[in-house]
């Protein structure tokens, strides 16, 4: 099993949308990446609420059952037209994939 972790600071504003606009749509389209790409198994999408100077704002849990499906995952179109929105909107982006 591999679980991939990806956390994300947002920057307050862009092309004016606010930061909990942006998180909001960012969870919406992760979301729906469940509905086309067959090798999600598990996906969560959180909003931060402890607005601590180390928190990030969003969260993507997921988990995969092999590394080939986890690329897969991460070359389907669907998920590069969600990294492309969620690379303009964020200032900081932090990963992890491990297997258990």
């Amino acid at each position: 099993m591999i679980k991939h972790i990806v956390l994300w600071k947002l920057h307050d504003t862009v092309e004016g949308r606010t930061k909990q606009e942006n998180a909001a749509q960012a969870k919406r389209q992760l979301e729906a990446l469940t509905e086309t790409i067959s090798e999600i198994n598990v996906l969560e999408v959180g909003h931060d609420f402890s607005k601590g100077d180390s928190s990030a704002d969003l969260v993507l849990y997921s988990e995969f059952d092999s590394r080939d499906a986890l690329q897969r995952y991460q070359d389907h179109p669907d998920h590069q037209a969600v990294a492309q929105f969620i690379g303009a909107i964020r200032s900081e982006r932090r990963v992890i994939d491990y297997e258990t």
